[in-house]
């Protein structure tokens, strides 16, 4: 189990990513940087670590703040249909998923996201 305080900082350099990755709004992209320096410097103070090499460390991720790890459901009814959802990104038909977020197991991310996707509990 995770410390408090780094499973904190973990989520909120995760939403400083998000922001930074989806935001336009120039204002909203200062926003999330000042958050991140922020915490950079936190973590700086907890730790023998420079800033500027943590800073470098958190730069090497881009995008979309997940452990990259993509997980589907395959579900069948009885009558042995597969379902399908349609990707906002492109339009084609693909298994419901999706990324896991910072902290979820893929069991828990691939319930979420059928439920999400989907509808379904």
């Amino acid at each position: 189990m995770q410390p408090p305080l780094a499973a904190f900082l973990e989520q909120v350099l995760a939403t400083a990513q998000a922001g930074l990755t989806y935001s336009r709004d120039p204002f909203d992209i200062a926003r999330f940087e000042a958050l991140r320096a922020a915490t950079v410097t936190l973590i700086a103070s907890q730790s023998e670590l420079a800033p500027d090499a943590i800073g470098d460390w958190i730069a090497l991720d881009s995008g979309y703040p997940t452990p990259k790890l993509d997980v589907r459901a395959f579900i069948q009814n009885d009558a042995g249909h597969v379902l399908l959802v349609q990707e906002r990104s492109d339009g084609c038909w693909t298994l419901p998923g999706g990324w896991c977020d910072v902290g979820d197991s893929p069991a828990g991310a691939v319930v979420r996201e059928v439920s999400e996707e989907t509808g379904l509990a």
